[in-house]
């Protein structure tokens, strides 16, 4: 995937080099976005619907089927020049694939499991097959490479239309056959039979941009979490317990705000867009670290829709584990990330998966709290982990400083 040539006239599809260095993420992109905004709506309803070991693992299925497909498209775009009028056109035909598979969702194990996976399918083969004729074929290495993984689609495409047309007992085998494909393809640099295995020295991306499309990701999946939040507080009897599970999911959104984009947003743009190989660090940080980070914020939300149903009382499995295993998981996700891009786990994030472990360890003792005091412990141990990581950074940068001025 070697990094585009600057174009030659209005005709061409791709991206030219960034004026300023940094290729801004375009309207036509964040309006493609929007999609995803009820996608991942989508995800935490349908988790919060049926919360079970098949409905977690179906849930799980359907979020990397989202996942894959919106990153996959953000590859794409990094390369492509969305404001050409052709591109523009292929991102709005993806939008209307895209509500399609969104809609389909919450029944995608049952009667509209064809209207999910054709959508799936349309989505990842016609983007690939764009890709190949938009690439001029002096740029062979990138032509080469869009075959590669359109290989892979259509592979995984079929997965998805087998699972959709077969009885309900084999679409879950099915379908996760069509996840692995999906999730295996960068890590084996889509070796394809005949071509090769691509070489990533040559996935030249732009890495601010890459890392800006991510973060925005984020964003959506935090903005769902508030917008689920606020609705099921607005329809809620307004208790004291009540009010103090609102509050504190609001609270835990932000510290999850806080935590990704204070500090780690920013470094990672930095290292990606200053890296000999950014395509590496683009397959690892934000390609596959950005999952787990994006599924704890979707587990969290499904926790807040059920601290803010059953607010005091006793409460429940379901609660604990989404309550603590949201946030646990978006940490895990976090400090890995994080690890990627800086070479070295930190020490506040560690502390904070400790935390939320023994909270999950304790399951039996907490599970006989309010709903609503669990979800504070769970919102603390965040809060520790955002203050102690910026009250780190400051300390570091003010010692920092003051060594200058002695030397």
């Amino acid at each position: 995937m070697s990094e585009p040539k600057p174009a030659a006239n209005n005709s061409e599809l791709l991206r030219g080099e960034p004026d300023d260095g940094h290729h801004r993420v375009t309207y036509v992109e964040l309006f493609f976005d929007l999609v995803f905004v009820f996608a991942v709506t989508q995800l935490s309803h349908t988790l919060a619907a049926q919360f079970d070991a098949w409905g977690v693992l179906q849930a799980f299925i359907l979020m990397l089927a989202v996942w894959w497909v919106w990153i996959d498209t953000s590859w794409v775009t990094n390369w492509l020049n969305p404001d050409r009028t052709p591109v523009r056109a292929v991102i709005f035909g993806l939008m209307l694939a895209g509500l399609g598979l969104s809609i389909s969702i919450p029944k995608a194990f049952g009667d509209r499991a064809i209207l999910f996976a054709v959508c799936y399918g349309v989505m990842q083969v016609a983007r690939s097959i764009f890709a190949m004729w938009a690439t001029p074929r002096d740029e062979e290495a990138l032509r080469t490479n869009f075959t590669r993984i359109l290989a892979w689609h259509c592979a995984g495409a079929a997965f998805w239309l087998a699972g959709a047309s077969a009885p309900d007992a084999w679409r879950l085998g099915l379908w996760a056959v069509a996840v692995v494909i999906a999730s295996a393809g960068p890590l084996t640099r889509f070796w394809t039979p005949g071509l090769g295995a691509s070489a990533v020295s040559d996935w030249n991306v732009e890495g601010g941009h890459m890392a800006e499309r991510c973060g925005l990701f984020i964003i959506i999946a935090l903005g769902e979490s508030i917008l689920v939040t606020g609705a099921t507080f607005a329809d809620a009897p307004w208790k004291a317990w009540t009010i103090v599970g609102f509050v504190s999911s609001f609270v835990a959104s932000l510290a999850m705000w806080w935590i990704y984009f204070d500090l780690g947003a920013e470094a990672g743009s930095r290292e990606i867009a200053d890296a000999d190989d950014p395509g590496r660090l683009a397959r690892l940080a934000y390609t596959y670290l950005h999952l787990p980070i994006m599924a704890g914020v979707i587990v969290t939300a499904v926790g807040d829709e059920f601290v803010l149903d059953h607010p005091d009382g006793h409460g429940e499995l379901r609660t604990l584990l989404t309550v603590v295993g949201g946030p646990l998981l978006f940490l895990t996700g976090a400090i890995l990330f994080k690890r990627a891009v800086r070479g070295f786990f930190q020490l506040s994030h560690l502390v904070g998966i400790g935390l939320l472990g023994g909270m999950l360890a304790a399951g039996a003792l907490l599970t006989s709290l309010p709903p609503a005091l669990l979800s504070v412990l769970s919102t603390t141990c965040l809060v520790v982990v955002a203050v102690w990581e910026s009250w780190s950074f400051n300390a570091h940068h003010h010692t920092t400083q003051t060594s200058a001025k002695h030397d």
